[in-house]
């Protein structure tokens, strides 16, 4: 009976100590009140922002020609490699030009007979002009062989211009490049028969180089464009970024807008030349062309991670106001300027807008405000004190050896 009561009684003060001891660790588990959360701001204030566009394009040749024939015939033989490059002139196709030749020879003889029957109805004027000064014959006789002779001169003039025209068609027959480029795949085969003035393309010949780019953009933004552009901001100069995301060595340059605003969808196209030495820029491929209009001086660039959205779609921010207290911000946002926002109403300079811990801000709380980016340099200090804390262990450990 002792011996147990002696047994209760130390049971007791060593519960007693076991229950301190968790209510210690407890309260040294549970997080102390401080003050103020942290949150990182910046300083709003004025910069220089670009007014880039970024607008679809697509590509053409500067220059097109379709090949079609001006007379009919067969064709003999094509004289280009599809897919080359032709000089201005070179021939394409050969007609069979036996009737053309023809035509030709004849008109020739023709003119050969007018001139003969001239140089007769020429001595026969001179003639009766002589014989009409010694009263040999009559007047009206004089004056026949001198509209004779007019005549004479009119069907030479006849016969000429058959047998250039003759000379034409011939020439004709021989179907030449009326430009420099590359010329197309052909649509016809030696041995095809071809009708002038037809429907279809014999081929194609395009000027690649330079290429030219046809931008549609809105009226609105047209005028903003034209704006910039008889300022001194404003470059004609343009980026082409091509559908693989590359971009093209050379840049564009902007050379003409439409006069004309499609009634349909309200736009304007403008066209852009672009240097194409390489070929590498193809006729009907989409791009999209970077033109820097211009830039916009002493406007306010903030944060987009410092803007969100309310449920009604407004832009609103939250800043450090008076007495480090949250204020809640209506903005107005006019374009993205890279990962910043242009905003035109609802911020001023020297504004402390919030950026960083925006969980952790409430409007009307009061917060401790620190420069955007100091907590993650806290963070990697401590990283670094705690990775050197291990290297310094054995040399304490020795210390307490020694």
């Amino acid at each position: 009976m002792t011996t147990h009561a002696t047994h209760k009684n130390l049971l007791v003060p060593v519960l007693a100590a076991l229950l301190l001891s968790a209510c210690q660790d407890k309260k040294s588990a549970e997080p102390a009140k401080g003050g103020p959360p942290e949150v990182g701001v910046v300083s709003v204030s004025t910069k220089d922002a670009p007014l880039e566009l970024e607008l679809p394009g697509r590509l053409s040749a500067s220059q097109i020609a379709e090949i079609r024939p001006q007379v009919s015939g067969i064709v003999v033989k094509r004289l280009f490699t599809e897919g080359a490059t032709v000089k201005a002139g070179q021939p394409l196709y050969q007609l069979d030009a036996a009737t053309f030749e023809a035509e030709r020879a004849r008109t020739a003889a023709a003119l050969q007979k007018a001139e003969a029957s001239l140089a007769v109805a020429r001595s026969k004027a001179a003639r009766d002009a002589e014989l009409l000064k010694a009263d040999a014959i009559s007047r009206q006789a004089a004056d026949d062989s001198a509209g004779l002779l007019k005549q004479g001169e009119a069907d030479v003039a006849v016969a000429k211009a058959a047998l250039d025209a003759a000379r034409v068609q011939l020439d004709r027959a021989r179907i030449a490049a009326p430009i420099a480029g590359r010329v197309e795949i052909s649509t016809v085969t030696a041995g095809a028969l071809v009708t002038a003035n037809q429907t279809q393309a014999l081929t194609t010949v395009q000027q690649l180089d330079p290429m030219q780019v046809d931008i549609v953009q809105s009226s609105a933004e047209m005028l903003t464009l034209r704006r910039q552009l008889d300022g001194s901001s404003g470059s004609r100069q343009l980026k082409i970024v091509l559908e693989d995301g590359s971009l093209h060595p050379q840049p564009g340059t902007l050379q003409v807008s439409g006069v004309t605003v499609d009634r349909g969808t309200g736009a304007v196209t403008l066209r852009a030349t672009v240097p194409n030495p390489k070929g590498l820029l193809l006729p009907g491929m989409v791009v999209r062309a970077k033109l820097l209009a211009g830039v916009d001086s002493g406007v306010i660039l903030v944060p987009q991670q410092g803007v969100s959205r309310s449920p009604t779609g407004d832009a609103t921010a939250l800043v450090v106001g008076e007495g480090n207290k949250v204020e809640r911000r209506r903005l107005v946002l006019e374009r993205a300027v890279g990962n910043q926002w242009l905003v035109t109403s609802g911020l001023k300079v020297g504004d402390k807008l919030i950026v960083e811990g925006l969980q952790r801000a409430r409007p009307g709380q009061p917060v401790s405000p620190v420069p955007a980016g100091s907590a993650a340099k806290k963070k990697g200090e401590k990283a670094g004190g705690a990775a050197s804390a291990p290297a310094s262990a054995p040399a304490s450990a020795a210390s307490k050896g020694a």
